[in-house]
């Protein structure tokens, strides 16, 4: 078990659909990581941006992609997380990944998916709630869109909640406000990986990439809007510290979510 975990956040303009490129310039900027990181977050989509066309880069993603993140976490002995358009059967899903000392560990599928964009026409959506483990810490992925749902973010046991996203400018005062709202009603860290730059629908986007202490205090630079690595230590033991001295959670409603 590590009390802390350093965290590295890919802050980056995305090639459209050229899965390829994008992970060529992972490979490239992770000469430039710095030593004793822990994790490694990428932003939704990370290889191809938010496309809609899935059948033109899931086949690259399941493939080149995946074996290419699995040879950056094994050479660096770390984890490794974001999402990516994959097919499974005869369904595209928007699956956030989890790998970790060169293994593909676990995964997740987005559950709400973005109709204004039609995701929820080309892309089905998950049906699991996931959680991660690693060196003590409980992790919980969620992917865009699920930022908006806090019924199913509402955890009294999750340490650190991770949110990657394609979150376009227009709407990024939404996504600063939300992330600290996670952060203060789970008494738990919050991480939100975005992306910069313009993609292939002219979408311009401006990151925000932060991390949040569970009592909704930026840790990182608020309103970064540079493309490049953002770092980030995180504790359980204030965490902790902080739960037993103002336990909200046991004043917290009961429910249940229907499949």
């Amino acid at each position: 078990m590590s009390n802390r975990l350093q965290l590295a956040l890919y802050q980056h303009s995305i090639i459209w659909e050229s899965p390829k490129d994008n992970l060529a310039i992972l490979e490239q900027n992770m000469a430039n990581l710095k030593e004793g990181v822990d994790i490694v977050i990428l932003p939704e989509m990370f290889s191809s941006g938010f496309t809609m066309n899935p059948q033109r880069v899931s086949a690259a993603n399941a493939e080149e992609v995946k074996q290419g993140i699995i040879e950056i976490s094994q050479k660096h002995d770390l984890a490794i997380c974001g999402s990516l358009a994959i097919k499974e059967g005869e369904s595209y899903f928007n699956r956030f990944f989890w790998v970790e000392s060169g293994k593909w560990k676990n995964t997740y599928d987005k559950r709400h998916l973005f109709r204004m964009a039609k995701e929820n026409d080309v892309y089905a959506p998950g049906k699991q709630d996931v959680r991660m483990s690693f060196k003590g810490w409980n992790i919980m992925p969620r992917v865009c869109y699920d930022l908006r749902f806090p019924v199913w973010s509402r955890s009294n046991t999750v340490d650190l909640q991770i949110y990657v996203a394609n979150w376009p400018q227009v709407r990024v005062s939404a996504w600063d406000t939300l992330l600290k709202a996670r952060a203060i009603e789970n008494q738990c860290y919050v991480v939100g990986v975005n992306r910069v730059g313009i993609d292939g629908n002219e979408i311009p986007y401006s990151g925000h990439s932060i991390v949040i202490d569970p009592k909704g205090q930026p840790i990182t630079e608020i309103d970064n809007e540079e493309e490049g690595w953002i770092y980030s230590e995180t504790a359980l033991e204030p965490l902790q510290a902080y739960r037993e001295k103002f336990p909200v959670a046991l004043d917290a409603d009961h429910f249940t979510i229907p499949e």
